[in-house]
């Protein structure tokens, strides 16, 4: 089985010009697991002023009911936002480790060097207190700001961040530019460099691309896939990075390896569109409207 990370309360939400209220936030991240999600990226710690999509970040952990059979994941850029997540109860902080020097800088004010010690130390920093972290690798595919990223970059950092202990390591396509075959052989070479870690996979479709880079992550060695209901998303600090790869799209294509409930999908995809007030709805989403049309002829 490959596990879902949703990320339509977080990554899903950050880049839309309608800011959802906190209860409808909660609504959204209840409705993702009675879906079948159990393990949701629910908020972001970051500075409010340039992401206020997220600036409720406490109130919606504060507002989720706790749950054994459920992980809430809280997104963290520096210590400092791993310092305000920790004084929640989220379950898990996933830290942000960039590929690129150019885009480090200008999204965190941190080259690789710096990012990849500043992870250790959020890492250790959640140890400390009992839970866990795991670490994205940004712009693995492509940077906004300067092009190509070396793969065997990618695998290096991704060699130097498993030997701090993290829960796993995620490589991101932020701005949706990678191509089944480079994520084959990224994902492969990622996985055999930090065995027995876990690898993550994270894609954006800018391009079209994200259902068939995320089943050749998962080919290839992947076994969680980050995705967003009805394909919500972009960063705001890549220009272009369309949404995330959605959900629904990602469970068919994996035909019943990811246990959640396609319908139930697609249904809270038409409720978050409508929220959102945009029309972009993913491919899943579309046949499924149609599919219920034709029953009501």
């Amino acid at each position: 089985m490959i596990e879902l990370v949703e990320v339509s309360a977080r990554d899903g939400l950050q880049n839309e010009k309608t800011i959802l209220s906190t209860a409808d936030k909660v609504s959204l991240i209840e409705t993702a697991i009675a879906a079948g999600a159990r393990r949701l990226e629910v908020a972001s710690f970051v500075n409010p002023r340039l992401v206020p999509q997220m600036a409720d970040a406490e109130a919606v952990i504060a507002a989720l009911p706790k749950r054994d059979d459920v992980r809430t994941i809280g997104l963290v850029l520096n210590e400092r936002g791993a310092g305000r997540a920790l004084a929640t109860a989220v379950d898990e902080l996933g830290v942000v480790v960039p590929a690129s020097d150019a885009f480090g800088l200008a999204n965190q004010g941190l080259d690789v060097d710096a990012s990849v010690a500043m992870a250790g130390r959020v890492i250790e920093q959640a140890r400390a207190t009992g839970r866990d972290a795991q670490v994205t690798i940004s712009v693995a595919f492509g940077c906004p700001l300067s092009g190509a990223v070396d793969p065997t970059r990618v695998v290096d950092m991704a060699r130097r961040l498993a030997a701090f202990g993290p829960l796993e390591i995620a490589l991101a396509d932020t701005i949706g530019v990678a191509r089944p075959d480079e994520v084959s052989r990224l994902v492969a070479a990622t996985v055999e460099a930090v065995r027995p870690l876990p690898v993550r996979v994270h894609f954006h479709d800018t391009r079209g691309t994200g259902v068939a880079n995320a089943v050749a992550g998962v080919a290839a060695g992947a076994v969680t896939v980050d995705a967003s209901i009805g394909g919500t998303g972009g960063c705001p600090f890549a220009p272009g990075a369309a949404g995330n790869v959605a959900s629904e799209d990602v469970a068919y294509a994996l035909n019943g390896r990811m246990a959640v409930d396609v319908d139930a999908l697609c249904a809270a995809a038409v409720w978050l569109n409508e929220k959102l007030e945009r029309t972009r709805t993913s491919a899943m989403t579309r046949a499924w409207l149609a599919a219920a049309e034709r029953k009501q002829a």
